[in-house]
């Protein structure tokens, strides 16, 4: 066999394995080493291919299609700083329990360290990132391919680890890349590899046991962090059958009417009042509370415990008295199958009142101000959104925002990158969401990370892609208004970045729908005008930035006074 069909036949060979394997979405950047990985994706009847001429954009792209279909994604690029720009979105991969499967093509191992051209050291290249690296033979001769579909075999058994995350597979390739003919490939094997389930992790009897004589009769509260998965049901559990408040961050999917607090955000906002009702024990599911306002609440507890399987820093503080690895549906389980004590009636009465009270005035707050501000275009987004679908959260101030103001609702998932919460790659990750094609999806996004990610945006603009892209333009860096750099000299220049770019003429610019939102009773509509088209359509809602902060403040004190 000539060289070009070798290379052909083993990357053929990986591509089938994967799909045995069930990767059904790969995402591609153009190159010419990669060309036999290129064609083995194409010409498989498996696999969706999408370019992307980035390659960065490409991995969050992958990472948003992984993440709504639940099953692993193959990246590809070629060679050199090529696959180096996949890290970030390697990254946040790894750091959010993502599947991916990174192909990288290389050059044969005898040109690493020489200087040779568009060749640098891949091996090791994402580091601690990945859960498994495979650097795969120089297809040298018939009879290799079946090294490479065990490759497939072996990425994908390390992407359901635990924790699961990302592999890469390192195919170096020797010229010429493609066959000089046209070469009748094997059918497509349509095997389908027996992977091993990753299993639950409970409790012990005694763990059981011991959890139980805790929050038994307890003036307790349930904090729901960002979760893989829908623990709804854990949350009817805390609530119902003991009374709990359950502070449930939209992310986690347990924020749903009757099973969690709908203001606990603004409740807990109010330092007096939580004061004079701090709990005896709090339970944290998932990761670490994103706002500071609920990180102060869940260290007022006496004691906390927190229930995590899957992140790395659910204490950052170290503040737990227990942490507990487990599943948070066998934590349910687990205690609920024993008879416990609910709450004192004075303790969940108190929340339940404050919770409604503090609704009723962040809401009318809301709808008195005419003009559009982050809280309130947070809960309107969330509110409005299409039933079956997806919201796609940006980081800094939306996902804190919506956080605040969004009120429990079914019908909804929420999704955003808080493995690593940067602001890059975001509009690459909702477009992948909205490829997976599973009901209408909108983002909600600041104006620097859309900006930041403003190629994926051109890139996609006729990808056949359906996808809402809300963006709150204040001027940039809105986060810092919020913290205290607000009071630093050169806070405007370093930290806020301001910008006077024409969003609408960029969006224009990039052939896609533009709508400007200038006041906020005009939002909704807007979303529903977004909503009936077709391809990308950018909701741009202008914010001034000054009279914003001024609107946070008066909500905090309505809310104050709501509840003495």
């Amino acid at each position: 066999m000539e060289t070009g069909d070798l290379n052909l036949a083993c990357a053929w060979a990986l591509v089938d394995g994967l799909v045995a394997g069930g990767v059904r979405d790969a995402c591609l950047s153009p190159g010419s080493r990669s060309t036999s990985l290129a064609l083995a994706l194409a010409r498989h009847p498996d696999v969706a291919v999408r370019v992307h001429l980035d390659e960065r954009s490409s991995a969050f792209f992958a990472v948003g299609l992984a993440r709504a279909t639940s099953r692993p994604v193959a990246i590809a690029c070629t060679s050199g700083t090529a696959a180096a720009e996949f890290l970030p979105g390697v990254v946040e991969a790894s750091q959010s329990r993502v599947p991916l499967v990174v192909l990288s093509a290389d050059r044969p191992p005898r040109f690493r360290g020489t200087g040779a051209n568009q060749t640098i050291d891949q091996v090791g290249l994402y580091g601690t990132y990945m859960r498994a690296g495979l650097d795969l033979p120089v297809p040298e001769a018939p009879g290799q391919e079946a090294w490479w579909r065990q490759a497939a075999r072996e990425a994908l058994e390390a992407t359901r680890s635990d924790p699961v995350g990302p592999v890469h597979v390192n195919c170096p390739f020797e010229e010429p890349f493609a066959p000089l003919r046209d070469v009748a490939l094997p059918p497509p094997s349509g095997e389908s590899l027996d992977l091993p389930d990753r299993p639950e992790a409970e409790l012990t009897l005694e763990e059981a046991d011991r959890l139980a004589a805790l929050v038994t009769g307890a003036r307790g509260a349930v904090v729901i962090g960002g979760w893989p998965g829908d623990v709804s049901e854990d949350a009817t559990f805390w609530s119902d059958s003991l009374g709990w408040p359950v502070f449930a961050e939209p992310t986690s999917n347990a924020r749903r009417p009757g099973r969690s607090l709908a203001a606990g955000q603004a409740v807990a906002g109010d330092r007096t009042w939580v004061l004079a009702h701090q709990p005896e024990v709090v339970i944290q599911l998932g990761a670490a509370p994103t706002t500071r306002t609920t990180q102060a609440f869940v260290a007022s507890a006496d004691g906390l415990v927190v229930a995590d399987r899957w992140h790395l820093d659910p204490d950052v503080e170290r503040r737990a008295s227990w942490r507990i690895a487990v599943d948070a549906d066998a934590l349910g389980r687990a205690i609920g199958e024993r008879r416990l004590q609910p709450a004192p009636a004075e303790w969940t009465e108190a929340w339940r009142d404050a919770d409604d009270r503090g609704r009723v005035a962040l809401d009318g707050f809301l709808d008195a101000t005419g003009e559009p501000f982050e809280p309130r275009i947070a809960r309107d987004v969330a509110a409005a959104a299409p039933p079956g679908g997806t919201l796609f959260v940006g980081n800094s101030t939306p996902v804190r925002d919506l956080d605040l103001a969004m009120a429990p609702r079914d019908e909804l998932r929420v999704m955003a990158n808080r493995g690593a919460s940067g602001i890059d790659g975001l509009v690459s990750t909702s477009l992948g969401v909205a490829a997976a094609a599973q009901g209408p999806v909108v983002a909600l996004l600041g104006d620097l990370t859309f900006l930041y990610d403003l190629g994926s945006v051109a890139w996609n603009a006729d990808g056949g892609i359906d996808c809402t892209i809300v963006v709150v333009r204040n001027g940039g860096g809105e986060i810092f208004s919020l913290l205290p750099h607000l009071d630093v000299p050169e806070r405007r220049d370093l930290f806020v970045t301001p910008h006077r770019t024409d969003l609408g003429a960029l969006a224009r610019a990039a052939g896609v729908g533009h709508i400007q939102v200038d006041r906020g009773a005009d939002l909704v509509p807007a979303l529903a005008h977004a909503a009936e088209a077709t391809g990308l359509t950018v909701v741009e809602v202008v914010v001034d930035r000054a009279r914003a902060l001024a609107l946070r403040e008066e909500l905090r004190r309505t809310v104050a006074d709501a509840l003495r």
